[in-house]
């Protein structure tokens, strides 16, 4: 049992609230967050994820959430919060079974705490995406509340040819001025919830701040009539989030990113393209609204774990653990698809977008290494269009295996990915490295935190993880995901771990 949120005593000798340790020039603080222990029914697929505010850090993992002070790492409520409680509290029976996948961001224009999450009906019942917008910047404050809305989705889901509605996946949230922006991928229940189409939403953002009616959501999909039958390839879209208190230019459309995975032709592995799209919403007029694609072409990849024979399966990052079958027990790289967050920041002189995903480092199918691509978009002078300004690879050596990026960027253009790492021989942990944008300087690793137990009992670790900029600095970067004290594997034993820590020279 854990009081007060102590550190974990294990394999570190801790017994403190939080650890700053100093390396490599930087100050690592990490502090235990939500742990399955704390929760009356934690889930294996927990999708750890958070933001940072004004005066707390946000943290979710399905299907609970937890707050905890920015300076004492304190939490805010005694235990975990049910991650249905914003909208039963406020009656709202049709979130009431919230389905995992639930998402955490701060909406740095409007200091707010937004979460999110689709209910679960079954199969044949109505989808909702249920969002929560915080009355207040502060969790602790006495007037603190949920302004809550259900929006159906089942219109824009579509049905099967067996007439099941389609499933809607890996849902994200982007804040921009005009509306928040909600993607998902739509899911064949029949058919091994394999991907068939993405969709694109605005949500009424500027009623939702006021606790007004909110309009009706704007929905696209890509294609615009889903298939039936089909492996969709371009899945999993990341909408821009903006990072600083500083707005994107007013005329500025919403963009968004996904992977463009390689053709199912049982020869080709790589890719040299991602999609970006562009949705233009006008509230005045949500009918004129668009979803457009243009292909950034990349240098060349092949995702992360990619298998030729079964593209859906992307699990093969080595534990310490053997395998049921011999050799080593593998953990899910979630390679086939870009990686949350498509951080946004507006300097001076330019407009910045970053993002990241895993991708094969190895030589070949055979050593299926994998690493972290990123990739910096700039919007050119005299353009509204964002293209390629630079990118590179996180491979610092031949056996380590790094994985489920998030990135983001401080106000002097230092860029900070962290990402889990796992081998043969080192238990899965957490690592970040950090560059300086502008002078597109060699990236540096530091660990965050080390793990001393492997996920023994499933491929899943998680979905993603994430990496936030202090909104009142504008220099601490925020990153929380998974690891383990001991193997998992036969009761749920996962912890969280969320840190913090400022780039030299960022003041």
């Amino acid at each position: 049992m854990k009081t007060a949120r102590l550190c974990a005593t294990v394999f570190f000798f801790l017994a403190c609230l939080s650890l700053a340790v100093p390396l490599l020039a930087q100050t690592v603080t990490t502090f235990e967050g939500i742990d399955a222990s704390q929760l009356a029914r934690p889930e294996n697929d927990i999708d750890p994820n958070g933001a940072v505010g004004t005066k707390q850090y946000l943290e979710w993992t399905n299907v609970y959430f937890q707050a905890y002070d920015k300076v004492t790492h304190a939490p805010v409520w005694p235990s975990p919060k049910v991650g249905t409680s914003p909208w039963t509290q406020n009656g709202q029976s049709m979130c009431s079974s919230i389905a995992g996948d639930g998402y955490v961001t701060f909406d740095r224009l409007a200091l707010r705490w937004v979460i999110g999450g689709h209910n679960s009906p079954g199969i044949n019942g109505t989808y909702y995406y249920c969002v929560a917008v915080s009355s207040t910047d502060d969790l602790a404050a006495t007037n603190f509340k949920w302004y809550t809305y259900a929006f159906p989705l089942n219109s824009t889901l579509g049905k099967n040819s067996s007439g099941h509605t389609y499933f809607p996946d890996w849902p994200k949230i982007g804040t921009w001025t005009d509306s928040y922006y909600l993607t998902f991928d739509m899911l064949d229940v029949d058919n091994h919830y394999q991907p068939i189409g993405a969709a694109v939403c605005a949500m009424d953002r500027s009623n939702m701040l006021i606790n007004a009616s909110a309009r009706t959501m704007k929905c696209l999909t890509d294609p615009d009539n889903p298939p039936t039958s089909g492996r969709y390839l371009s899945h999993s879209l990341i909408p821009a989030d903006v990072e600083s208190t500083t707005a994107p230019p007013a005329a500025r459309a919403e963009f968004l990113v996904s992977i463009q995975n390689p053709p199912i032709d049982g020869v080709t592995t790589t890719s040299a393209a991602i999609n970006l799209w562009e949705f233009s919403m006008n509230w005045a007029n949500p009918a004129s609204a668009t979803l457009t694609n243009t292909t950034l072409h990349v240098p060349s990849y092949t995702p992360g774990c990619y298998n030729l024979t079964n593209v859906g399966y992307t699990w093969c990052v080595p534990e310490p653990m053997a395998g049921p079958t011999g050799g080593k027990h593998k953990i899910d790289s979630v390679g086939d698809r870009i990686m949350p967050r498509f951080a946004y920041r507006k300097f001076g002189g330019y407009e910045s977008y970053l993002f990241s995903h895993t991708i094969r480092t190895g030589t070949n199918a055979t050593n299926q290494q994998v690493g972290i691509r990123w990739y910096e978009l700039r919007v050119p002078s005299g353009s509204s269009i964002p293209t390629l300004h630079q990118q590179n690879t996180i491979k610092i050596d031949t056996s380590t295996f790094r994985f489920m990026p998030s990135i983001a960027q401080d106000k002097e253009g230092n860029a900070a990915v962290g990402y889990d790492f796992s081998s043969a021989t080192l238990h899965p942990g957490i690592r970040a490295s950090w560059w300086n944008l502008p002078n597109s300087s060699t990236s540096t690793e530091f660990t965050l935190y080390n793990g001393a137990g492997d996920q023994g009992d499933s491929t899943i670790y998680g979905d993603y993880s994430s990496m936030t900029v202090d909104p009142v600095d504008g220099c601490t970067f925020w990153y929380v995901s998974e690891y383990f004290v001991n193997n998992q594997i036969s009761t749920l034993n996962w912890h969280t771990r969320i840190s913090n820590f400022k780039v030299p020279g960022c003041n």
